[in-house]
């Protein structure tokens, strides 16, 4: 590499500092082998982990034994965990597992409508699990929702994959006026009602320290509208991407600077065979191993890279209250202009092959580490 280049290399460099993915999909098995240490690999310091394995996680000593073996996979990532919401979970499991500080939250799944959510919850009527949402305000512990109803056609009542999200937002309501001390997220945000919700309910807070609810933002709905997928099986996911006005409000949410949304990217990974059969597509895109990279990309594009830190970073760490004795590592993440080609697949040893997001597209940015 030449002097010049080197120095222009040096002069576009990002220190984003501790960076935080809050929405994680590591799976178990052989893929999980394969996708654990592709967290660091895209950029990502602490990583926050969803309990839709097969059976869902909602014992303690299930969650123990999967940070455990995520954390020899990847010993210098940050592994947060959370229960799956079910009848299983009571408040006194709550108070056990926070006060071990091994849970963060509680993710809720609608019955049937993502990847693992058949054991998930009627998102009708919530009153069964108050007690547990009670125990969770007491203890500081997040709800992280999914929030779209099930599809469904009866009478005058049509749900369906476009109006799933907008259909939820009266039960995120409902959950914020019947528990104001919960924090809850509405997770993977697809569209500008969600966006217009959530700025809404935030609308009198002065201090991040008092914002209640946030919402996180994937990487790939920065990107997608309902085109890209329809047709496109690697780009299709739940929730959907949406309308162009949907991804453009997602983009400005994003980008923003407001303190209620930040960077969870929702990346799910599915052996390629999955994602390219003509029945029974599974829904998820894989982003996590250049997760920083297709963020920064569209930060790029409007102008606000000075955002990107806050987004990635600041607004995760001060809602869920993290500090520094809680890290793996102390190192900290930094983007630098490079250009890339996302490649066709990732694979390992065990046969896994995985697609990822935008395939054979070229990127601006690397991801390397300053160790500390």
């Amino acid at each position: 590499m030449r002097i010049g280049q080197v120095l222009k290399k040096m002069s576009q460099k990002i220190n984003l500092g501790i960076t935080c993915d809050m929405h994680v999909h590591l799976r178990d098995g052989a893929m999980c082998d394969l996708v654990t240490p592709t967290v660091r690999e895209g950029g990502i310091s602490v990583a926050y982990i969803m309990p839709n394995l097969q059976p869902p996680i909602t014992t303690l000593d299930r969650v123990v034994h999967y940070k455990q073996k995520l954390q020899k996979l990847a010993p210098k990532t940050t592994f947060l965990m959370s229960f799956y919401l079910s009848p299983q979970l009571t408040p006194e499991l709550i108070h056990e597992a926070a006060s071990q500080s091994a849970i963060r939250g509680v993710k809720c799944y609608p019955a049937g409508v993502t990847t693992n959510s058949s054991a998930g919850v009627d998102p009708n009527d919530f009153s069964n699990f108050y007690p547990i949402f009670q125990a969770m305000e007491e203890e500081g512990l997040v709800l992280n929702l999914h929030g779209e109803k099930p599809s469904v056609s009866k009478g005058e009542e049509d749900i369906h994959v476009l109006n799933a999200e907008e259909s939820f937002l009266p039960a995120l309501k409902k959950l914020h006026h019947d528990f104001p001390n919960l924090k809850i997220i509405l997770e993977h945000c697809t569209t500008k009602a969600a966006v217009d919700t959530v700025n809404e309910l935030n609308a009198n807070v002065k201090n991040p320290e008092d914002i209640k609810v946030a919402a996180t933002i994937t990487a790939h709905h920065l990107y997608l509208t309902i085109d890209d997928w329809a047709g496109n099986p690697i780009n299709f996911c739940k929730p959907v991407a949406k309308l162009p006005s949907d991804q453009r409000a997602l983009v400005e949410a994003a980008i923003s600077g407001k303190p209620w949304f930040f960077f969870g990217s929702d990346s799910a990974p599915h052996p390629i065979g999955n994602k390219a059969r003509h029945i029974g597509v599974c829904a998820g895109v894989y982003t996590q191993s250049l997760a920083l990279p297709y963020v920064a990309q569209i930060f790029e594009q409007h102008g606000a890279i000075d955002k990107l830190s806050g987004f990635l970073s600041q607004n995760s760490w001060n809602f869920y209250q993290l500090s520094r004795d809680q890290l793996q590592s102390q190192d900290e993440a930094i983007l630098y202009k490079d250009p890339q080609v996302v490649p066709d697949t990732i694979t390992n040893d065990n046969g896994i092959q995985v697609a990822p997001f935008q395939a054979g597209q070229e990127l601006n940015w690397k991801v390397e580490w300053q160790c500390k």
